[in-house]
């Protein structure tokens, strides 16, 4: 488990504003998240500069298509520089995608996948055509499943789905968790949500908190409070 759990959602097209939060919240974060918004903005020089402030960077790109697509984008995101943490797909891409894409990143960085966004609820899964799954706790514990039978590193799940998780995969299988709200701040579009104890209480090993920290008026200070939260308890 990280010294610190706290990986910063960098989710901003605004490069100047993305690299000034990078390095105001070095001192309080453990990651940065490069997702799709800031990445297909401003691309390998964007990356690059985010990545120059020297916290590790989770690229949150969550590939999804055939075998060989994924596994050609997995060696072009390996030869940028500092060359990302994390890195990830969509677990519904299925085993041999994600086979795929693990033998292109070839433990250059940990390879997780995505299993149900935390801004799906039951209904949203079955209207999406999985209408055989019982839950979406139960959904992601098959993903998660899968994607440890690929050789994936971990996955991304939501806080509600972490115990089940981890009773069936184990403690040194990574879980990437978003969906982080501290007590008293909005869920916004996120519907499976925890606060940063209740997440780690449940087995979590990294903590995505974008909006929380990202939109307060004082970002370095919000990264504080929650860190000094997860110490105290």
């Amino acid at each position: 488990m990280p010294a610190n759990p706290i990986c910063v959602a960098l989710d901003t097209p605004d490069l100047d504003r993305a690299v000034a939060l990078a390095r105001s919240l070095k001192p309080h974060a453990g990651y940065m998240k490069v997702g799709m918004e800031f990445f297909y903005a401003h691309g390998i020089q964007g990356y690059a500069e985010v990545a120059g402030v020297g916290l590790p960077i989770f690229l949150d790109l969550k590939l999804h298509d055939i075998p060989n697509t994924v596994a050609s984008a997995m060696k072009s995101l390996m030869r940028l520089e500092p060359k990302p943490a994390i890195v990830n797909v969509h677990a519904t891409g299925g085993l041999d995608m994600m086979k795929a894409a693990a033998d292109a990143v070839a433990g250059q960085a940990n390879l997780i996948a995505v299993t149900v966004l935390t801004s799906l609820s039951d209904d949203d899964i079955w209207a999406a055509g999985f209408e055989t799954a019982k839950d979406t706790q139960t959904h992601a514990r098959a993903l998660a499943e899968l994607s440890q039978r690929a050789g994936l590193d971990g996955v991304v799940c939501s806080p509600h789905d972490l115990t089940g998780i981890r009773h069936d995969l184990g403690r040194d299988f990574l879980t990437v968790v978003p969906g982080i709200r501290p007590a008293d701040a909005a869920t916004q579009d996120q519907k499976r949500v925890a606060t940063p104890a209740e997440a780690m209480a449940s087995g979590a090993d990294i903590l995505v908190v974008g909006r929380a920290i990202t939109g307060s008026a004082d970002p370095a200070r919000a990264a504080q409070d929650i860190l000094a939260g997860l110490h105290a308890g």
